[in-house]
């Protein structure tokens, strides 16, 4: 769906195509954008910002639509020319088209899993009696809409195995709608419930209603733009209207506090975890699962300078993951009638590799493991004493091993850069494990090597990095290379099989992968040396990782381009502003751009323990100092450039790249290209349709392929 425009606005914005704006040298004529004269004042320092006004909602702001379609014409016209795109294109496609199952789910007798049949937009969901049987389809979001823009979000099976709880988000929105279905029937029931936003849902024991969070309806036209604040949890009863849903939890004394709630699989404990950003570090609060709805909380931890994770129990002993005296986690317990730090039991001591996940299988903790980004998975006795570990089929990233305390399987996926991903059964009982799912895919791992090595920052930091390429690769600098990294909120980046990446190595592509410091790779220490004040640590590692790659001999800065999405668009956006020379392409997506207001939109407030923000002036400085819409320099020689970014994305909204595109191509003064690719009918990312993923893909392709030289060569 294009942005409509009416005629007028249509001329208009014709003329605007072959007009350059005014003070630049670039040989492009890019589309003119209009300036303000807006000045902010943060501690005694004058900031402009002259496009304030691009901070309109795309959807809903005339001005801004069209500002937006004419610069989507202008990139459209330029990629759809790029010599490479059809065939990137035609090969993304082929390639693509292969089944991908998800890891399965089991809840009374029942297995639930997630199939896609090649090409199909979005995923079904399939409920099946045999972990390996093909199944019949539970829910298909692919007759929902003809674009496949409407997708399926969380499900929660009751602990019956009647109902399903399902969540429905169109165009990429992160606000969805929960519905129910009975399983045995397929037939949706009459429950709707509207306004859910990462809806954590929590069916009670008896199957008869569920707790779920929501918000409260935003202002008219606002949905996508307004601050998200004030969470409510409650209590839906089935059959009921949603108006008559009862109040669990609120904290209107703390409007920016998010929530997550959890029920012990022997229904005897609710546990309540509070954050007040999006930093790991929480509170915990407790009352019997059986309680009345309207019932008291007791606080187990009442503070936010630890992380306390809820793993399950053992009657009354309850299991926490925390990073309280171990960066790298640990697992301890408590009672509800012993809470609080002075009388934690350690349970499992840290080590040196990273705890990154536990589940409580057949009386045992399963314990995911991350050493060296590398996953390894160990078993120990609820009394923490070790009891193996599970062998994996190579070095790689595991992923699953969910259940309940009383099953004997479980279920997991593997997958490395170049080994596509496939599922696994793990039997506690015998300790064998048996691969379930093989994808098919025409591509062939053993042609391709995989290395994990180690550079120095700036400071002197140790960080990995992953390069991943066709076997055979010559190291004399003229190799494509594709830099990602993240680096941020605690996410580890760790190996994984990618269809874009794949296409990419086929045509003699270099992958890298940085995990930098501001994620958790290395533990809450590897995280804390990245973030608020310390985020130049993440770029300076980022910066580290393209000169080291240049030195090893994989590319020069010519043949070098980087990538990153959200907080990696900032990531790409913080470095080329601050090292233009030294990249020849850049891939900045949905990324945060304005340092200075992020926390003003949607979601942004929960990322002030991540960033920090304006109001403290240590933090400010920071800020102001790698804000990549800020540190756009006049006339300078910027490497070609596609911002991405989508109508609907209500997470990290438009306006982020909206600004720092229109800095970029104001500021261009050589002739690398400068282009906004703006999606419609998206969002953040998730929920996006097969058919845009593979055409965002050739273009991006095709557009590094151009641009780090290939196409000269071919």
């Amino acid at each position: 769906m294009r942005i409509p425009l009416v005629i007028v606005l249509i001329v208009a914005a014709n003329d605007l195509l072959i007009s350059s704006v005014e003070g630049r040298e670039s040989t492009l004529n890019y589309p003119q954008t209009r300036r303000v004269d807006q000045v902010d004042t943060f501690h005694g320092v004058d900031v402009p910002d002259p496009y304030r006004w691009l901070e309109g909602d795309v959807r809903t702001d005339e001005e801004v639509a069209q500002w937006a379609q004419v610069q989507s014409d202008f990139a459209r016209a330029y990629l759809d020319e790029l010599p490479a795109r059809g065939m990137f294109h035609e090969r993304l496609t082929k390639l693509w088209n292969y089944e991908k199952f998800s890891v399965p789910s089991k809840k009374a007798g029942k297995y639930f899993f997630y199939k896609n049949d090649g090409l199909q937009n979005q995923y079904v969901l399939y409920v099946s009696d045999d972990y390996k049987g093909d199944g019949r389809v539970l829910i298909d979001p692919n007759a929902w809409t003809e674009d496949g823009t409407e997708s399926l979000g969380m499900t929660k099976v009751s602990e019956n195995g009647k109902y399903l709880a399902y969540c429905r988000k169109k165009s990429g929105s992160d606000w969805s709608t929960i519905y129910v279905k009975e399983i045995a029937t397929g037939k949706d029931l009459s429950d709707k419930l509207l306004w859910t936003r990462w809806a954590n849902i929590v069916w009670n024991a008896d199957s008869t209603g569920f707790y779920y969070t929501r918000y409260a309806k935003p202002a008219e036209g606002q949905q996508f733009q307004s601050s998200v604040t004030d969470p409510m949890i409650m209590f839906h009863k089935l059959g009921d209207n949603q108006d008559n849903d009862q109040l669990v939890y609120q904290r209107p004394d703390h409007p920016t506090w998010s929530f997550w709630l959890e029920r012990s699989d022997d229904d005897q404990h609710l546990i309540l975890s509070i954050a007040e950003s999006t930093d790991p570090q929480n509170q915990v609060w407790w009352r019997p699962a059986r309680a009345p709805i309207d019932g008291e909380w007791k606080p187990l931890i009442d503070d936010f300078d630890n992380e306390f994770a809820f793993v399950g129990n053992d009657g009354n002993r309850l299991f926490f993951l925390t990073d309280l005296n171990a960066p790298t986690k640990r697992i301890v317990a408590m009672t509800a009638e012993r809470p609080g730090r002075a009388n934690l039991e350690e349970v499992i001591t840290a080590g040196d590799a990273t705890l990154s996940g536990v589940s409580i299988l057949n009386g045992k903790f399963v314990a995911d493991y991350m050493q060296d980004v590398v996953s390894r998975v160990r078993l120990f006795g609820l009394d923490g004493s070790p009891q193996g570990e599970v062998e994996l089929p190579g070095i790689g990233s595991a992923g699953g091993f969910g259940g309940k305390p009383t099953d004997t399987e479980t279920f997991f996926s593997f997958t490395s850069y170049a080994t596509p991903t496939s599922i696994y059964r793990y039997d506690l009982a015998s300790d064998k494990v048996e691969q379930i799912r093989t994808p098919d895919v025409d591509f062939n791992p053993a042609n391709y090597e995989v290395r994990q090595a180690f550079y120095h920052s700036k400071d002197g930091t140790r960080v990995p990095i992953i390069v991943t390429h066709r076997k055979g690769l010559q190291l004399d600098g003229a190799n494509p290379t594709l830099l990602y990294g993240y680096g941020g909120f605690n996410i580890s980046i760790t190996p994984g099989f990618s269809i874009e990446r794949a296409v990419w190595m086929e045509q003699g592509g270099v992958l890298a992968v940085a995990n930098m410091r501001g994620g958790g790779e290395y533990g809450e220490t590897w995280h804390q040396g990245g973030k608020t004040i310390n985020k130049q640590n993440v770029f300076d590692d980022f910066i580290a990782a393209a000169e080291w790659l240049i030195d090893e001999g994989y590319c020069t800065s010519k043949t070098l381009a980087i990538q990153g999405g959200s907080n990696g668009g900032l990531l790409v956006g913080a470095c080329m502003t601050q090292r233009p020379e030294l990249f020849g392409a850049c891939l900045p997506a949905v990324g945060v751009m304005d340092m200075l207001r992020y926390q003003h939109f949607t979601a942004g407030h929960f990322w002030r323990g991540e960033y920090g923000t304006v109001d403290d002036e240590a933090e400010f400085n920071a800020l102001i100092k790698y804000s990549p819409y800020h540190n756009i320099k006049p006339k300078v020689k910027y490497p070609a450039t596609m911002v991405t970014t989508a109508d609907t994305d209500d997470r990290v909204v438009p306006m982020h790249s909206f600004k720092f595109g229109a800095a970029l191509q104001r500021a261009q003064s050589g002739d690398a290209p400068i282009l906004l690719r703006i999606e419609t009918r998206a969002g953040h990312g998730a929920g996006t349709p097969t058919t845009k993923r593979i055409d965002a893909a050739a273009d991006k392709w095709a557009f590094l392929w151009k641009h780090l030289g290939m196409d000269a060569k071919e």
